[in-house]
């Protein structure tokens, strides 16, 4: 779970911990998105109130082994309901399931990190539209589902709620408390959706 910097933004180091921030995108609005524990959000225990907001989706599956499987499963309105219980505003947002090469490639670009990671999140605004790219390496997020004892599905509706927190400034890497206010969050989500405690 990363939240990562696109291409043409400035060279920088990579942020610490697992998961960067996106900074400077190109061609993004300059508004930063919100940060802090509860950027946007209000205290933890509104988090089911989050899900009233519209979101605009682009879904893309790059190629490699098994994709059909993952292109079965994540049918376009089901992603969409997952994100969107998590976003408190409208949102414009694209999310790409690639292989272990495009997302090492892209976990070593923009994180510098020699590893497919689960998820990349490359948030470029917070409010009042929420706008992001969310990039998922399959085969990883299958092995942790596997290695979880979680189904596929469970995985990847965690792993988009997480992902679409984080485009709005949920952090869990400034603190301890913050580390447990987006998980109660996540869990609360999670709930609505049908869906165990992911953690």
């Amino acid at each position: 779970m990363a939240v990562a910097k696109p291409a043409d933004a400035p060279a920088a180091p990579p942020p610490r911990g697992r998961h960067a921030r996106a900074v400077d995108p190109p061609e993004a609005p300059t508004a930063p998105p919100p940060r802090g524990r509860h950027a946007q959000t209000g205290k933890a225990g509104s988090a089911v109130a989050l899900a009233a907001s519209s979101l605009d989706l682009s879904l893309q599956f790059g190629e490699f082994p098994g994709a059909a499987v993952h292109r079965a499963l994540l049918q376009k309105a089901r992603v969409r309901r997952w994100m969107a219980m998590a976003l408190q505003h409208p949102g414009g947002m694209a999310v790409r399931i690639v292989g272990e090469d495009e997302g090492r490639a892209l976990n070593r670009q923009y994180r510098r990190k020699d590893y497919a990671t689960n998820v990349l999140t490359f948030d470029y605004q917070g409010a009042p539209v929420v706008l992001c790219d969310l990039v998922l390496c399959g085969p990883v997020v299958e092995r942790e589902a596997r290695e979880q004892g979680k189904t596929l599905e469970a995985h990847y509706a965690h792993l988009l709620v997480h992902g679409t927190l984080h485009a709005q400034g949920w952090d869990h890497e400034t603190s301890e408390r913050d580390a447990l206010a987006m998980e109660t969050v996540e869990i609360l989500l999670m709930g609505a959706l049908g869906f165990s405690n992911p953690y």
